[in-house]
């Protein structure tokens, strides 16, 4: 068919409509419904599989909308005697239906976690920024409140399955000086339960990660004293009757493996195994945190950089956890969808590391409500490529609302993804650094 032809043949459809029965595979299709009233991630998409076209079908639309200019095919006529349509033999209504039903719970839940997981992190943002700025002054109440803080993160994260890490994209004021401390606590008990680490040596992992900078309230602000601050916070420790463990993990929180850390340029083995987790997440913060909000590197290009340039820094078992855990898309990526579409990404997919939770940007929908897409569970939607916030259009840009200064918390999954197609095991860390270095070298490329 020539380009005349097609143009004539789309110019019989007024408005661009036709009915169910003219729907075929490589029809670019609007489904003119809220987009919890159907069991596709978005509503206007591509139709690339039989069963794809037999779910909208089902949906029992009377007319369906759809864009030539994006179509690969024509849509097919009905003839000129009318036919009444049948329907295939396994009739897709009732699937479509628990789909939905299945689909609403799971987003329902979903969202629901993400509110309270949000509303615990402002909560406890206040504790910690307390507890951090009184411990030299009140150091019996905070040591008391950072340990019971601690506490229940330890049970509710190292001994309980379904808790991932989920990255806060709340655009509201917090406590900036002390989003660092705490992210810091967050992503070393991830880290911790990600090493089957036990309770006792995680509970002291995380006061020494919440205090790990208490040093630099009572030093100078310049170079020349900065690195004074893990010996002055290992004091203020060991005044504040924190355990001597805890002292000495921050005191080494900056040292390295390779002998470049301070301030004893220690070496491999003579350095805390506690305190290699909480350099290794202490740098990672730093890059994507840093003091100059314009020197901030994503997630996705702190975590390449930590793996291809300066690896020899860090405890390479637990460097590859790191990796393991944030996946290669760790939370507050920003991304562009294998549809154009463009989002951030909020949680893990501990299985899947390659698809993670992302909020998409949807000018139609709520910023309040949002839509966030397991990518782990749609067919044939993928993450194309990362981007820096400034690369992404105005409209996306205050849409997604990315921050300058990006905070992680704890969410719980139970329940909240679909049946499993097979009892796949999670992939194993080398993949997923595979994966990591060759992302890397695509975006130098």
């Amino acid at each position: 068919m020539n380009r005349d032809q097609y143009k004539r043949r789309i110019e019989d459809i007024e408005g661009h409509y036709i009915s169910p029965d003219q729907l075929c595979i490589g029809l670019y299709v609007h489904l003119d419904l809220g987009w919890m009233k159907h069991p596709f991630a978005f509503s206007n998409f591509k139709i690339k599989n039989e069963e794809q076209l037999q779910k909208i079908r089902g949906l029992n639309l009377k007319k369906i909308r759809f864009d030539p200019q994006r179509s690969d095919v024509v849509p097919e006529f009905p003839k000129t005697v009318a036919v009444t349509p049948v329907q295939p033999a396994s009739s897709p209504k009732p699937a479509t239906a628990q789909d939905l039903l299945q689909r609403s719970a799971r987003l329902k839940q979903l969202n629901e976690s993400i509110l309270e997981s949000e509303s615990e992190f402002a909560k406890n943002a206040i504790r910690v920024r307390e507890a951090v700025r009184n411990l030299s002054y009140h150091p019996e109440q905070s040591r008391e409140e950072a340990e019971n803080l601690v506490k229940g993160w330890v049970n509710s994260v190292i001994t309980e399955s379904d808790v991932v890490l989920h990255g806060i994209s709340s655009n509201k004021r917090g406590h900036e000086n002390f989003v660092h401390p705490f992210n810091v606590t967050v992503l070393a008990l991830m880290l911790a339960k990600s090493l089957d680490m036990k309770e006792d040596e995680a509970g002291m992992l995380g006061v020494a990660a919440m205090f790990h900078d208490v040093g630099k309230e009572e030093t100078p602000k310049n170079k020349s004293f900065i690195d004074m601050h893990c010996e002055v916070g290992a004091g203020i420790a060991q005044r504040s009757g924190l355990s001597e463990r805890v002292s000495r993990i921050i005191l080494q929180h900056h040292e390295c493996m390779d002998g470049s850390g301070f301030p004893k340029r220690l070496r491999d083995n003579g350095i805390d195994p506690l305190a290699r987790v909480l350099a290794l997440v202490n740098h990672y913060d730093n890059l994507c945190n840093p003091s100059n909000p314009a020197d901030a590197m994503t997630p996705y290009e702190a975590l390449a950089k930590m793996y291809v340039t300066q690896s020899e820094k860090f405890d390479p078992t637990m460097l590859k956890v790191l990796v393991k855990s944030l996946g290669v898309y760790p939370p507050g990526s920003i991304v562009q969808l294998s549809n154009g579409m463009y989002g951030i990404v909020l949680t893990v997919n501990s299985d899947k590391p390659l698809l993670p939770l992302v909020m998409v940007y949807m000018p139609e929908v709520a910023r309040e409500t949002p839509v966030v897409v397991d990518l782990g569970e749609e067919v044939n939607l993928t993450i194309k490529k990362c981007l820096r916030p400034e690369h992404l259009p105005k409209e996306a840009f205050d849409y997604l609302a990315p921050r300058k200064r990006f905070s992680y918390y704890f969410l719980k999954t139970e329940n909240l993804h679909g049946p499993q197609t097979g009892s796949k095991s999670a992939p194993s860390s080398e993949r997923i650094q595979r994966d990591v270095a060759q992302e890397a070298q695509m975006r130098r490329a």
